[in-house]
């Protein structure tokens, strides 16, 4: 491969470890989804910290062993960024997996979808990214072909997409979404303030350094204000370590990612989490899709496509 190829790889590598993020996302909610009904909301959080952490301080040690490079050491503006990023985290995946416990779940989760919108936001507002008009307009695309694919169970669709929005779970959705949309922002620029050029070395220290504090926060208040909770995740250690590696190696895909490109368009890219849970209804399930369904998956591969294009 020659230089110049290297580089073209390097400008579009971001995709494929997305399309990996997610999809590695897809089955790390579904089974945090089962937890739910063995643990608090809390609970359920903490096994993804809990269980990711040692699968995350190895991909760091792989990263160091294949590169030969020595970990970036930490600073203040590093640990600003990783504070802001792990914490709203934390917030975050706690309302995701609220959402999932009400009646209408799959509106609160196509809601939360609105993240790629509030990451272009804030992505602005605190890094002075700005995305093109066209990759706003592919991310609102995207965007509104998630909203028509959770439009599958409603009863007067039309009032649904116009108004769904009110719903608590919808609020909820949206409020997570926000959340995740901050935390994204926060890993890039803690990410790229380390020294290093190494795009996979600065989102495996993230990484590593994300999970401790958040493995240390949640154990502090599990063991403070839900006593016993602590207990129940260790007894439940063999579905939490498949939420452990589908976590770890979903965050090992997004961190890289999003080092390595602007978090709006990665969480735009990450859309395609739908499409996944769409083709695991049909092929796995045997669920009919509603014609709503598949005129949102259209709209979203059209959005995602465009996004691509327009990319920075």
């Amino acid at each position: 491969m020659t230089a110049p190829d290297s580089l073209a790889w390097a400008a579009y590598a971001w995709i494929p470890i997305t399309i990996w993020a997610a999809a590695c996302q897809t089955v790390r909610t579904g089974l945090q989804k089962q937890l739910k009904g063995r643990l608090s909301t809390n609970g359920a959080s903490f096994t993804r910290f809990l269980y990711g952490m040692p699968l995350a301080l190895l991909y760091l040690t792989a990263v160091v062993h294949f590169t030969g490079l020595s970990v970036p050491a930490p600073h203040w503006a590093f640990i600003g960024w990783l504070l802001v990023g792990a914490t709203f985290q934390i917030f975050a995946t706690n309302l995701l997996i609220l959402a999932l416990t009400l009646r209408n779940f799959v509106v609160g989760t196509a809601y939360s979808k609105t993240e790629a919108i509030q990451a272009a936001i804030f992505g602005l507002l605190l890094l002075g990214e700005a995305v093109s008009p066209g990759g706003i307009a592919a991310i609102i695309l995207g965007t509104i072909g998630v909203m028509l694919i959770s439009l599958k169970h409603a009863d007067n669709k039309l009032h649904a997409f116009l108004l769904g929005w009110t719903e608590r779970s919808a609020l909820i959705g949206i409020a997570s979404g926000g959340l995740f949309a901050i935390s994204s922002v926060g890993f890039r620029a803690a990410a790229l303030s380390l020294d290093t050029d190494n795009m996979p070395l600065a989102a495996g220290t993230t990484l590593a350094w994300a999970t401790i504090y958040q493995t240390l926060v949640m154990a502090c208040w599990l063991a403070w204000r839900e006593k016993g909770q602590i207990g129940q995740v260790l007894a439940a250690w063999r579905p939490g370590i498949m939420v452990g590696i589908a976590s770890a190696a979903g965050s090992a895909g997004w961190f890289t990612a999003m080092a390595m490109q602007v978090a709006a368009y990665v969480r735009m890219l990450g859309l395609v989490e739908m499409v996944f849970t769409f083709l695991m209804s049909y092929l796995v399930f045997r669920e009919r899709p509603a014609r709503a369904e598949i005129i949102g998956v259209m709209v979203l591969l059209v959005g995602i496509v465009l996004g691509l294009a327009v990319r920075k």
